[in-house]
C-alpha cells in the first residue's frame, strides 16, 4: 500500500514515512521497550498516543513494510515484528536522540540512553542484531557477547547510580 513519495529525495521519501508525530515513538518503544502488543504500546508509552492514533500508525507501519502484524485468532493478542526496513531505522533514532539531548529540553533520566548509543556506534551494531533475532529470527553473529540490550541496561543502571550519588 505503499505510494509514490511526492518527490525523488530521499529526505522527503524518509519524512514520507517517518516524520509524523507517532510513528518514530511506536517504533521507539518497540526496539527500547520490547513493546510488541497493542495494549502494551497504548498503557506504557510515556507520551500519552490515543489508542485510535496507535492503531493508525501500527497500520501506518504495515503498510509501509517497517511492520509485521502477526496473524491470531479471534480473543488472541496480535503481535508486531519489526522488518529490516523498521530495524534500520534504529541509527536514524540514536541520531535524532542525540539531536534532541544537544539542542532541545530533556530530563537527564531520560537522556541517559541516548547519550549511551551516540558514544556507541558498536552497542548500535549490537543492539540491531539483537532486534535481528528477536524480530526475523536472524542469529546473532556473535551469540557468546553479553545481549546488547543487557549491556545498555546495566550502562544505564550504572550511570544513574553514579548520577544519584553525586547528588
Amino acid at each position: 500500500m505503499r505510494s509514490e513519495p511526492r518527490s525523488g529525495c530521499a529526505i522527503n521519501a524518509a519524512v514520507e514515512v517517518l516524520g509524523d508525530s507517532w510513528s518514530l515513538i511506536v517504533l521507539r518503544d518497540i526496539v527500547f521497550g520490547g513493546r510488541r502488543y497493542f495494549r502494551e504500546l497504548l498503557t506504557l508509552n510515556d507520551e500519552g498516543i490515543a489508542s485510535n492514533m496507535l492503531a493508525d500508525r501500527l497500520r501506518k507501519l504495515v503498510d509501509e513494510g517497517l511492520l509485521t502484524r502477526a496473524d491470531a485468532a479471534r480473543g488472541q493478542r496480535v503481535a508486531y515484528s519489526l522488518t529490516e526496513a523498521g530495524i534500520q531505522v534504529v541509527p536514524v533514532m540514536v541520531a535524532l536522540g542525540s539531536w534532541g539531548m544537544n539542542h532541545r529540553a530533556t530530563t537527564p533520566e531520560l537522556t541517559v540512553r541516548a547519550r549511551i548509543l551516540a558514544d556507541s556506534p558498536e552497542l548500535v551494531d549490537d543492539l540491531m542484531g539483537e532486534l535481528r533475532e528477536i524480530h526475523l529470527g536472524v542469529p546473532r553473529t556473535n551469540p557468546d557477547r553479553p545481549k546488547a540490550s543487557e549491556r545498555l541496561q546495566a550502562e544505564y543502571d550504572a550511570t544513574l547510580a553514579r548520577t544519584h550519588s553525586c547528588s
